[in-house]
């Protein structure tokens, strides 16, 4: 086989691949959360200057009182789950309204052919509403994430993420967000209640995951049903 062919079906095969996630939204959104989501690693740290200083600040700082605590890009820092929200709201109305008319015709004259009862009316109206609306979420667990960059003001980006293939399908954790150093306690745990800007996502695939859900001819009737 020529080399002219072998570059011919490489790019034959990247094409594929890139016409296959163009038509896979699935999977467009799974590599740019591969992406997104990838390791960063601690930066090698530069040769010591001949200077015959002790202290050399490319090889890092880390205060005393510090102690083992994470500080420096690629650092690992371990997010406690501790998500738990609950919402709840209701309302009801309610109006009654009622009126009544009565007039008496003469007992004489031309008025009289009218009875009491012709002259009479009265009418009413009422109304009632009500609404009622709950939701709660729970989510206990741990997840070690790995920081991304430190900002000067002392906040930290931290991501990662958590594969795990079960035998009955895969469970995905991806967290994302900025800690704060005060927050991070002496074991390198930090509550998720106090990431910035968290994006916490959990979600799976595979045999479970497909039982819970309609299937697709389900779905476009329910899309078209007006009821």
């Amino acid at each position: 086989m020529s080399t002219r062919t072998s570059k011919a079906l490489l790019l034959g095969a990247l094409a594929a691949l890139s016409l296959a996630a163009a038509a896979d939204p699935a999977l467009a959104r799974k590599r740019a959360r591969d992406i997104d989501y990838s390791p960063v690693f601690a930066a090698e740290p530069l040769p010591p200057q001949a200077n015959g200083a002790i202290y050399q600040a490319a090889n890092g700082y880390s205060a005393l009182t510090n102690g083992a605590r994470a500080a420096m890009v690629g650092d690992i820092v371990t997010i406690t789950l501790v998500e738990r929200t609950q919402a709840a709201k209701s309302n009801s109305a309610s109006t009654d309204r009622s009126g009544e008319l009565g007039l008496t015709p003469p007992a004489t004259g031309p008025l009289s052919l009218f009875k009491p009862t012709d002259v009479g009316a009265s009418g009413g109206s009422s109304f009632t509403g009500k609404g009622a609306a709950a939701q709660s979420n729970q989510l206990n667990g741990e997840i070690s994430v790995s920081i991304v960059r430190v900002y000067p003001n002392g906040t930290m980006l931290v991501r990662g993420e958590k594969l795990l293939t079960l035998n009955r399908g895969d469970e995905n954790i991806a967290v994302t967000g900025l800690i704060r150093a005060a927050d991070i306690g002496p074991d390198n745990r930090v509550p998720s209640t106090r990431v910035a800007d968290a994006r916490i996502t959990y979600s799976g695939k595979g045999e479970i995951a497909r039982g819970s859900r309609q299937g697709w001819l389900n779905r476009f009737f329910s899309i078209l049903s007006p009821f």
